[in-house]
């Protein structure tokens, strides 16, 4: 059996999720992102992604309680794994062994 990947956008997510701990939901993930690239993103795209992690164990999720303001529905908050965290640090060690095969180069700006 393959084992389980991430993709950039994968990871990007997963890392939103471990930054923002027990308080992640599908929105402050989006605001996060969105912050952070500069970019609109499709919340149904952060939807997928959060479900496709579960699938592959890197993510946990958990209701929160009910809210007027919510209209009665409730928030679904995720937070990362064990396997998670340890697919965020092997993603870390091959970035960071190849950036640093890069060669010193300066380029006249």
């Amino acid at each position: 059996m393959k084992a389980p990947s991430l993709g950039e956008f994968e990871e990007l997510v997963l890392l939103t999720v471990a930054a923002q701990h027990d308080e992640a939901y599908g929105v402050s993930i989006q605001e996060s992102l969105e912050k952070k690239i500069d970019k609109k993103i499709n919340i149904s795209a952060i939807h997928v992604v959060l479900k496709r992690m579960m699938d592959k164990g890197f993510v946990d999720a958990r209701f929160g309680g009910i809210t007027t303001s919510r209209g009665g529905r409730r928030k679904k908050f995720y937070v990362i794994t064990a396997f998670g965290k340890k697919m965020l640090d092997r993603q870390y060690e091959i970035r960071t062994s190849i950036y640093q095969q890069i060669p010193k180069i300066i380029f006249n700006a």
